[in-house]
């Protein structure tokens, strides 16, 4: 068995990577642009010769690396097939094939939240699990499944996209994805504040967030500090993700939710208010899992995709 594995997590703007020893220690990080240009076509030579200027520096043979792991967004299969990637320009290929032919070494690719949650289960919240649900709240909302410690990615690898699940049938205005009232546009940094641009309007009381342009943070920062229309936009923001996550239990039942992205830096206010929704309304048998922070941030997707070529 080799010692090192890599990490690489595609962007839009740049893409990330890490070496790893097969322990999961990260040894060293770095970044380079993602090239959309031209369908993206550069973008995997590029982080192949990055690889290999990598190996070369620390004088590494091909026999001390177990392989390199591949997050990316869109929907990835278990075999490693991406089914687009609109922001990278990406058809539908596998990245697998295309990757191990560039590099001689065994590669394995994965949506990025999938592997985000792999690696928050891996050496970040979730660690000492083997049963997780990561969702991200970001300026959308991301997700991946972990059943009995590998990713559940679906038969198109759009397992796990929690944040398109529908949840409001009265919503006319449509999601990035096409459909109408997605979880996306309530629970998200962008959703968080359309509820709270609603709630302004709609109510004529003092709030500190009139005296802002309006954030996701500043809505929670007004709930930390007690402002009673914030607490309402939270309550609201809790209903939806509790609700939910309930509905995803019964599916998945994970041990252990994870809630990462932007939104999370809130803390474990944020978690109080999904669970008190989560607790009402979730399957008697679901109801013990548990609720943390993911710890990885950025780096989530690294180590999920370093983990994932070691899981094979």
């Amino acid at each position: 068995m080799g010692k090192y594995c890599f990490g690489v997590d595609v962007g839009g703007t740049t893409v990330k990577l890490g070496l790893f020893n097969t322990d999961g220690d990260l040894l060293e990080k770095w970044e380079i642009p993602t090239v959309t240009e031209d369908g993206g076509k550069a973008i995997l030579p590029d982080v192949a010769r990055s690889i290999l200027k990598k190996m070369d520096e620390r004088g590494m043979g091909r026999d001390e690396v177990e392989g390199v792991g591949i997050g990316a967004p869109g929907p990835i299969d278990s075999e490693g097939t991406v089914y687009g990637a609109v922001n990278l320009g990406w058809g539908t290929f596998s990245i697998k094939k295309e990757m191990q032919v560039l590099l001689n070494m065994p590669v394995e690719a994965g949506n990025d939240a999938n592997v985000a949650a792999l690696g928050e289960m891996w050496q970040g919240g979730a660690k000492g699990y083997d049963s997780v649900v990561l969702v991200t709240l970001g300026t959308g909302v991301g997700g991946g499944i972990i059943v009995d410690g590998r990713i559940l990615p679906g038969s198109t690898g759009a397992g796990g996209e929690i944040g398109h699940m529908h949840v409001n049938d009265e919503e006319k205005t449509a999601c990035n994805c096409g459909n109408c009232g997605c979880l996306e546009q309530y629970v998200s940094a962008t959703g968080i504040v359309r509820l709270a641009k609603e709630k302004l309007a709609a109510d004529g009381r003092p709030s500190s967030l009139r005296e802002t342009s309006v954030s996701a943070k500043d809505v929670w920062d007004a709930v930390k500090s007690g402002d009673p229309l914030a607490m309402e936009v939270a309550e609201e923001f809790g209903w939806y993700l509790g609700k939910a996550l309930a509905a995803v239990a019964c599916v998945a039942n994970p041990e252990v939710f994870v809630i990462g992205g932007g939104v999370s830096k809130a803390g474990e206010v944020l978690l109080d208010y999904i669970k008190k929704y989560y607790h009402k309304y979730a399957f008697t048998g679901c109801r013990g899992a548990l609720f943390t922070l993911a710890r990885l941030g950025n780096d989530a997707g690294i180590y999920g995709s370093a983990k994932l070529v070691l899981n094979g």
